[in-house]
C-alpha cells in the first residue's frame, strides 16, 4: 500500500488541520445530543413484562432513567448475533458507572430467559438482560418481525418501510447468512430480529420513551469500530469478519 511519507513538522500541519475538523464534528455532536434531549416523550401505556434474573419486571419497575439495548437473539436462535455480541463485549464493562449516575441499563431480547442466562455465562458477561418473550416489546419498537411482514414488505425499522424480502431469504456469501450461521439459524429467521438502542425516562411513576435509534445510528456505540476509524487502515473490511470472541483462532 502506498502512502505520502513526510518529515514531523509536515506531518504536524495537516494533524493540527485535521484538528479542527474533529473539534468541528465534537461541537456538532454536542449539539445533536442536546437535542435528543430537547425531543418530546410519549406516554408508555402498555404494561410490557419482562423475564429477568430477579424475576418479572415492567418497565416503572426501573429508575428514572432506562436506557436499552435491543439484542438480536431471537426464540429461534442458538446463539447470539456476533455483530450485538461484539457491542455487548463493549458495554458489559461501563454498565456499572451508568448504574451509579441514575440510569439503569438492560439488554432485551424475545428468546427465553434461559436460553439468554446460558449464552450470558458462555460470553462471561455480568450486565442484565431481560427476555421479552410472548411480549409485544419488540414488535412495537420496531426490532422484531414476523414471516408475514417479511414477505407482504410491512416491515418498519429504522424509520423507513423495507421492501419484500427476496425470495430465498436475500441469503449473500457475506450477509445475513454468514452472522446467521453464527447464531444457529438461517438468515430470513435471523433478520426477524434487529438491533436498536432505545431511552426511556420514569417520572411520577408512569413511564414515557424518550428515544430510539437504529442500524448506522448504534454505530457510536460500537466501540470497536471507534478504536478501527482511528486505526492506520481504518475499519477496512470486506463483510463480515468478526467472531464471537471465544471463536478466535489464537493458536
Amino acid at each position: 500500500m502506498q502512502h505520502q511519507v513526510v518529515s514531523r513538522d509536515e506531518w504536524l500541519k495537516a494533524r493540527v488541520a485535521l484538528l479542527q475538523e474533529e473539534k468541528a464534528l465534537t461541537r456538532r455532536s454536542d449539539e445533536l445530543a442536546r437535542r435528543r434531549q430537547d425531543l418530546p416523550w410519549v406516554r408508555i401505556d402498555k404494561a410490557y413484562r419482562f423475564e429477568t434474573d430477579e424475576g418479572d419486571a415492567t418497565l416503572a419497575d426501573l429508575r428514572s432513567q432506562l436506557l436499552v439495548y435491543h439484542f438480536m437473539f431471537g426464540p429461534d436462535y442458538t446463539a447470539g448475533c456476533p455483530s450485538c455480541s461484539a457491542i455487548a463485549d463493549g458495554f458489559d464493562g461501563f454498565v456499572v458507572h451508568l448504574e451509579n449516575h441514575d440510569v439503569a441499563f438492560t439488554a432485551v431480547s424475545r428468546a427465553p430467559l434461559g436460553k439468554l442466562q446460558a449464552y450470558k455465562r458462555r460470553m462471561e458477561w455480568s450486565f442484565p438482560w431481560a427476555s421479552s418473550h410472548g411480549s409485544d416489546f419488540n414488535f412495537d419498537f420496531n426490532v422484531s418481525n414476523t414471516e408475514k411482514q417479511q414477505r407482504d414488505g410491512t416491515v418498519e425499522y429504522n424509520y423507513r418501510r423495507e421492501p419484500a424480502l427476496p425470495s430465498g431469504g436475500g441469503e449473500t456469501a457475506d450477509g445475513p447468512a454468514t452472522a446467521a450461521a453464527m447464531s444457529g439459524t438461517d438468515a430470513a429467521t435471523f433478520v426477524r430480529e434487529r438491533p436498536g438502542m432505545s431511552a426511556f425516562v420514569l417520572d411520577d411513576g408512569v413511564a414515557y420513551h424518550t428515544y430510539s435509534a437504529y442500524a448506522r445510528g448504534l454505530d457510536g456505540l460500537w466501540g470497536m469500530y471507534q478504536w478501527l476509524d482511528r486505526a492506520p487502515k481504518g475499519r477496512n473490511e470486506k463483510g463480515i469478519w468478526w467472531r464471537h470472541h471465544d471463536e478466535y483462532d489464537n493458536g
